[in-house]
């Protein structure tokens, strides 16, 4: 039983750490990365639609991206969902073909930047936290109905800890490697 709530434990911290990950990627540090436009969502004859769904997204160097959209009725919507989104570009449109210029990150929007990366870790540590509580509280319902002995419940509630203090600490790490590319030039 303590080994299912402590797999159980691991498997949501995983979640939360992966779901971590893909929030770091939708800020961008200045370099061209096609997983920056994933957040970014179109109107497409009254649906919204992923822009993924709508265009191929390349980068082409460092500081461009290249868009190609699959229908050309739909160039205008998607050129106007990346003006309105809130990454700050402006695309150069030619037909079918996009290409989205990466401007330079001043220094105050780099600090701007870490901001928001230091509140998702701070969500994902919270996060984790929460799972322990979840966990330990698994533990202590088991101890009441006398399924488990004080010193199981202790021994799992040390497990448990070990696991959240290992999963804080590679939130940690993600944020130091974040800054670190923030605050490259």
């Amino acid at each position: 039983m303590i080994d299912d709530i402590k797999s159980d434990a691991e498997q949501r911290m995983e979640k939360t750490i992966a779901a971590l990950k893909s929030n770091f990627s939708k800020i961008r540090t200045g370099r061209a990365h096609p997983s920056l436009l994933d957040s970014i969502v179109v109107s497409y004859y009254g649906t919204d639609t992923p822009l993924r769904q709508l265009a191929n997204v390349i980068a082409e160097d460092s500081r461009t991206l290249a868009l190609t959209v699959f229908d050309k009725s739909a160039t205008q919507a998607v050129e106007k969902a990346i003006m309105m989104s809130d990454l700050g570009l402006n695309p150069i449109s030619a037909g079918t073909t996009m290409r989205i210029p990466m401007p330079p990150l001043t220094e105050e929007r780099r600090k701007d930047l870490i901001k928001v990366v230091r509140g998702e870790a701070e969500q994902g540590r919270v996060g984790i936290r929460s799972i322990r509580r979840d966990a330990n509280n698994d533990l202590k319902e088991l101890l009441k109905e006398k399924e488990i002995s004080e010193d199981e419940s202790r021994k799992g509630e040390e497990v448990i800890q070990k696991l959240t203090d290992a999963n804080i600490k590679h939130v940690d790490d993600l944020l130091a490697i974040k800054e670190k590319e923030l605050m490259e030039i």
